[in-house]
C-alpha cells in the first residue's frame, strides 16, 4: 500500500513554529519563494527630510533597488524505519510518534541556523555586541540586569524602534538572571496571552543552541556556523528588532521506500528548504559571555 505523502507532510508542518519560538516574531518572506529561491530587492538610500524648507522646487533623487537572489538552505533528516506502514496512517498516535522525531529535528536545525544568522559578526554602531559584566562563577562573568540595560541603550543609540525588540537567551543566561532576581524572571520563558515576558523593552525567549564568539585581536567575532569549537570560544545570547530579520520556508519533500524486502519495513526521510537572515544588517545584537 502506497503512503499518502501529503498526510505525512501536513503533520510535519503542523505546529512547526510553536508560540515559544523566536522565529514567530520575524518577517515571513515565504510568499516570495520560487523554486526554493528568494528574490529580495535591496532598497536604496532613505530620502532626506526637509524642515521649514523655503527653497523650491524640492530636490528629486532617484532610488535604485538591487535584486538579490538567495538560495534556500537544505535541511535533511536521517531516515527512519517504519514498521507496518499500511496501519500507521490510520492511527494518529503511531503516525505522530514517527513525525515528532523528524519535526523536532528539523525545527531545532532551522532555529540554530536562524540564531546564528541573526547574530552580528562583530560589534558596530548598528549591531552592538556587548559582554557580560556580572558576578564571576564557573569561570565566566554572569549576565546581569545591567547588561540588558546596556544593550537597550545601544539599541536606542542606533535608533532602533522601541517596539518589537526581542532577546533570545542562552539557558545559562536565563539562570544568571533568575539568580539575580528570581521574582522578576521566574516566568521569563513563559508566555502570557501569547506574548513573551517583557523587561527593559525586550521580549524574552530562550534557546539552547546559540552562536559562539571568539576573541580576535581584542574584539569578539562570530564563529562560523558548524565550525569546530575552540577552547576559548564562548556562548552568547542574541537580540533583534522583529522588522529587521526575516525567515522564508520553501519546499518540504518526503522520501519513501515502501515495503523494503530487506528491512521488512518502509523507510522515510524528509528534506526542508529554509533560510533566515538579517534584512539590512542592522537592528541585531548579541551579549557574549566573558571569562573571569
Amino acid at each position: 500500500m502506497a503512503l499518502n505523502k501529503q498526510v505525512w507532510i501536513k503533520q510535519i508542518l503542523e505546529g512547526f513554529y510553536p508560540d515559544d519560538s523566536f522565529l514567530k516574531k520575524t518577517v515571513n518572506y515565504s510568499e516570495f519563494v520560487e523554486n526554493n529561491r528568494l528574490h529580495i530587492a535591496s532598497a536604496g538610500i532613505d530620502p532626506n527630510v526637509l524642515i521649514n524648507n523655503t527653497t523650491y522646487p524640492i530636490p528629486t533623487v532617484g532610488r535604485e533597488d538591487n535584486d538579490n537572489e538567495i538560495i534556500l538552505d537544505k535541511f535533511e533528516t536521517e531516515n527512519t524505519l517504519v514498521r507496518r506502514p499500511d496501519t500507521i496512517e490510520y492511527s494518529y498516535d503511531k503516525l505522530e510518534s514517527v513525525i515528532r522525531q523528524h519535526r523536532s529535528t528539523l525545527r531545532k536545525s532551522v532555529a540554530m541556523k536562524a540564531a546564528h544568522a541573526y547574530a552580528p559578526e562583530t560589534d558596530t554602531e548598528d549591531t552592538p555586541v556587548i559582554t557580560t559584566s556580572g558576578a564571576t562563577a564557573g569561570g565566566r562573568k554572569r549576565l546581569s540586569l545591567a547588561d540588558i540595560l546596556c544593550l537597550k541603550e545601544r539599541f536606542d543609540d542606533a535608533q532602533i524602534p522601541l517596539e518589537e525588540r526581542y532577546i533570545v537567551l542562552h539557558p545559562k543566561h536565563v539562570s544568571d538572571l533568575l539568580l539575580e532576581d528570581i521574582k522578576l524572571f521566574k516566568e521569563i520563558t513563559n508566555l502570557k496571552a501569547g506574548e513573551p515576558f517583557n523587561f527593559a523593552g525586550f521580549g524574552f525567549f530562550s534557546f539552547s543552541q546559540m552562536p559562539l564568539y571568539r576573541l580576535v585581536d581584542g574584539r569578539y567575532k562570530k564563529v562560523p556556523f558548524a565550525s569546530l569549537k575552540e577552547s576559548s570560544d564562548t556562548f552568547s545570547s542574541i537580540a533583534f528588532y522583529s522588522k529587521e530579520v526575516m525567515r522564508a520556508d520553501g519546499e518540504i519533500y518526503m522520501y519513501a521506500t515502501v515495503d523494503d524486502p530487506k528491512e521488512r519495513a518502509t523507510i522515510v526521510g524528509f528534506d526542508k528548504r529554509f533560510v533566515a537572515l538579517p534584512i539590512r544588517g542592522k537592528g541585531v545584537g548579541a551579549i557574549v559571555s566573558t571569562p573571569e
